[in-house]
């Protein structure tokens, strides 16, 4: 028995040895935040974010990332597991869980010694169960409220917000405190700040609501494209939009408010800054900034919302401090939201487990590699994988993108598929798919395509088909 404890006490000081030498690591995910909302990328040039521009202008700016599904759960399960969709299983919001044989990026941190804590949205099952990978965590139902809401909470207890109390402050104060806590302790920390913010319904806080108040949103340039080589679901969408517009498609009237709630979390990000500084953390820890997916405002015939693989739905802002490599600098590679745990596994060390799709950042950053030549995008038709029902308006989409192509298509619902030249069409305006002197092309991406379906061991989501079940029933609560 004693010899035991012996090695216990070997093994555990291993353990804080090694983690002593790691980096703190911070993840900021924002909700719906399409790439170009930050004020310095120009294209709303009165968006005022100082914070994030200072990490766009000096930290690393990653130009080219995407997300693998422009839908809240999936993708935040796949930034999770560093894996597609039909991999973890989580292919719509709230009522579905990710696989718990996959490990986590936070899972695998806490293996080496990691502390590790979560607060915010986490958006795929509804229910109070540990979050695996988290010794500290703070999570609200669903999809959230900006005010008078509460948070659930690894002790089992809730944590109601105060009164009047702004739901992106809470989280930001909750992070800040969390670094000053986390400061005093030998183990290196995982934070992972998740926000409500930018998601509907684009609540701001009081003292930003005149904000912006004369801001003209840029006119988009497809509003009133031609939409007749688009898929049908696509023409129908709008044709309804124009009509509401009087024939011209509108823009979304909420966008003023949703710059609004960007405000709130830039001044977060500012925060979190300062106390790193303050606690001298600032050179031993890496900060990430991401958003989940993209978000439409009335491109395309007049599209709300997201769901669909277009560049302003799958195109996401990433940013990163990272005072070990050098910065400031743009990244040109594409990346993806399945690449953030194995790049998290190589700044703690760790081997980069063989179900993770993701490819780490790491090399790209060394000048080892220019990163891959296309990925999956992946969206699952809702009311036919939803143990609820509803959400049908988006059939089942995979798409293929390459740096200088895309490829769409829609296997369950029979639409045309499209294929756009993003090099000189960047807006996706002209679908080439029927244009017979793209053939070749389209031959060479149909062949890439299925050749990293095969490589990823692509498997299709059992469907659900609408059960029309309760959360209660859903997890027996």
């Amino acid at each position: 028995m004693k010899s035991i404890k012996i090695l216990l006490l070997i093994f555990t000081a291993k353990i804080i040895m090694l983690a002593s030498d790691k980096p703190n690591i911070i993840f900021i995910l924002t909700d719906d935040q399409r790439y170009d909302e930050i004020g310095a990328v120009g294209n709303f040039p009165w968006l005022v974010t100082p914070n994030l521009d200072r990490l766009l202008k000096n930290g690393i700016n990653f130009e080219n990332a995407f997300v693998t599904t422009s839908l809240c759960g999936p993708s935040r399960a796949s930034f999770l597991t560093g894996t597609y969709a039909n991999k973890h299983g989580v292919v719509v919001n709230e009522y579905l869980d990710y696989d718990k044989k996959l490990p986590t990026f936070a899972t695998l941190l806490q293996d080496v010694g990691y502390h590790t804590a979560y607060f915010g949205k986490w958006h795929q099952a509804m229910h109070n169960r540990p979050r695996p990978g988290f010794s500290k965590w703070m999570v609200f139902w669903g999809q959230g409220k900006y005010y008078n809401d509460a948070l659930l909470t690894e002790t089992g207890e809730n944590f109601y917000i105060p009164e009047g109390k702004y739901l992106t402050d809470q989280l930001n104060e909750l992070a800040v405190e969390y670094i000053e806590t986390a400061a005093n302790d030998d183990k290196p920390f995982l934070l992972y700040l998740s926000h409500k913010a930018l998601h509907e319904p684009f609540t701001p806080p009081a003292r930003h609501k005149n904000l912006y108040k004369d801001m003209e949103v840029p006119t988009q340039d497809d509003l009133n494209d031609d939409m007749s080589t688009k898929p049908e679901y696509i023409q129908t969408m709008a044709t309804k939009n124009r009509a509401r517009g009087g024939g011209i498609a509108p823009i979304h009237y909420k966008i003023p408010d949703k710059m609004r709630t960007v405000t709130a979390v830039d001044e977060g990000v500012g925060m979190i800054f300062e106390k790193l500084k303050n606690e001298g953390l600032l050179e031993n820890t890496i900060v990430i900034f991401a958003g989940d997916n993209g978000y439409f405002v009335s491109e395309h015939g007049g599209l709300h919302d997201k769901r669909k693989a277009y560049e302003e739905s799958i195109r996401i802002p990433l940013l990163m401090w990272n005072p070990f490599q050098e910065q400031p600098r743009k990244i040109d590679s594409l990346v993806l939201n399945i690449d953030l745990a194995p790049y998290i596994c190589d700044l703690a060390g760790i081997d980069v487990p063989s179900h993770m799709h993701g490819e780490s950042w790491q090399p790209i950053l060394e000048g080892k590699t220019k990163g891959r030549s296309g990925f999956l995008y992946e969206y699952y038709k809702e009311n036919e994988y939803r143990p609820t029902g509803g959400f049908g308006g988006t059939p089942t989409i995979l798409a293929y993108r390459t740096k200088d192509w895309k490829y769409v298509t829609y296997p369950e619902a029979g639409f045309t598929s499209e294929l756009y030249d993003l090099t000189n069409d960047p807006k996706e305006l002209y679908n080439l798919i029927d244009d017979r002197s793209y053939a070749k092309v389209l031959s060479k991406l149909d062949k890439s395509f299925y050749k990293l379906l095969k490589k990823i061991d692509y498997t299709p989501p059992t469907r659900i088909r609408g059960k029309g079940q309760s959360i209660k029933e859903i997890y027996n609560r």
